[in-house]
């Protein structure tokens, strides 16, 4: 029960306020029960941390995001806690558990951090203001990470990261099975060239492999084959209409990109000078992910053509995604500062590059000059022609 839970962290941490004049209070959005009262440094430096679980039945993953210790904000924060400011709005959950650590920061990490070190360097113990949350369930703890966060620039991925673990580790799991995720290791709170995978990465991966299964090969070039990303109610019906776990061709599709991501890094690992910055991660620009997925699930039907497009990855002499040519890819149309094809991730850019991926796989040539022009060139045909057609349909309905 919330008040058992509300007595012990009364008795333990002794808060400015006394227990009986201390309101135990809930938010009726959720049910969720929670104080807010005045903690002490030393008492937090104690028995909180920042290590805090989103789902308790997988405890090694965490929602919070990394502390940024280069932010000017933050070097801001720790002098002003060593001149004893006291700080508010931390939010936490008390939880006992095997770590002898019961409060659980959720929001405000930033501020317990500079709390932490003023109290272990300089012996600052001042109050800080704590909202103090009991027994929460899965649900009402990513409502509540969710919220203490909205003061702050949270990141789109990690609020991903946090909605997905809150519907299970299938993702995850499934993820660092078929080695798009290393083991042990969660989705990418917010985006670095290098690092893990985002939530939106792998949704958009999978949404448009099932995407491209479902066209008509025979179509290909008669029909909108733009991807999509993986956002929203996308996901969830793409997620809840398929076996996704269970399903064998997705899954070699899958470790198959995984194979051109590698391949694409490692062609740049030893070269010197070093490579423009984002040439070894270009197969892990959004659009590139959506379209080699889309060609992969349409050419389920092909298995020759699969084959060819698979073996991208195994393109010798030069990166796979040969992304110096494809910086030179250009249409009359495009703007001055348009830099070529793998660096935006617009609609055009993701139908561009599912033409390119279907003429690959037509010879398993790799990519080329050639390619490139042809693709741009005949996504913008195919694009004219689908306009036309709708502006025909459209007459004939009066």
């Amino acid at each position: 029960m919330s008040a058992d839970a509300f007595e012990a962290f009364c008795e333990m941490f002794e808060p400015l306020e006394k227990p009986d004049s201390l309101p135990l209070l809930t938010d009726n959005r959720t049910g969720a029960q929670y104080c807010e009262c005045h903690l002490k440094a030393g008492k937090l430096v104690e028995l909180a941390t920042t290590d805090a679980p989103l789902d308790l039945d997988e405890p090694e993953y965490r929602a919070n995001r990394e502390i940024v210790a280069n932010a000017e904000a933050f070097t801001t924060m720790k002098a002003d806690a060593v001149l004893r400011r006291s700080f508010s709005n931390i939010v936490a959950e008390f939880l006992f558990d095997e770590t002898g650590k019961p409060l659980k920061i959720i929001g405000g990490q930033h501020r317990i951090a500079a709390i932490m070190e003023a109290f272990e360097e300089n012996d600052v113990d001042e109050l800080h203001g704590v909202k103090v949350y009991f027994n929460l369930s899965t649900e009402q703890r990513l409502d509540v990470q969710l919220i203490s966060n909205t003061n702050i620039a949270i990141s789109a991925d990690l609020i991903d990261r946090m909605q997905e673990t809150a519907m299970g580790p299938e993702l995850r799991e499934w993820c660092q099975s078929v080695g798009l995720l290393p083991e042990n290791t969660d989705f990418a709170g917010k985006y670095s060239r290098t690092g893990p995978i985002s939530v939106a990465l792998a949704r958009t991966f999978i949404i448009n492999y099932y995407d491209g299964k479902a066209i008509d090969l025979a179509k290909f070039d008669s029909i909108e084959t733009t991807p999509r990303f993986g956002q929203g109610g996308v996901w969830e019906e793409i997620r809840n209409g398929n076996d996704v776990w269970n399903d064998p061709e997705l899954r070699e599709a899958a470790k198959q990109f995984a194979l051109l991501i590698q391949a694409q890094r490692q062609a740049f690992a030893s070269k010197k000078p070093k490579p423009k910055p984002d040439f070894p991660e270009k197969a892990l620009n959004a659009a590139v992910v959506a379209a080699w997925a889309y060609i992969a699930g349409a050419l389920q039907a092909n298995p020759t053509r699969l084959a060819r497009h698979y073996a991208l990855a195994q393109t010798a002499g030069r990166d796979p995604m040969n992304a110096a040519i494809l910086a030179k890819g250009h249409h009359k149309t495009d703007p001055d500062n348009y830099r070529g094809l793998g660096y935006r991730t617009d609609a055009k850019e993701r139908g561009r590059l599912v033409e390119l991926f279907w003429l690959q796989a037509e010879n398993g040539n790799g990519i080329s000059a050639g390619s490139v022009d042809a693709a741009i060139k005949g996504y913008h045909a195919k694009q004219a022609a689908l306009e036309a057609q709708t502006a025909r349909e459209k007459a004939a309905n009066g």
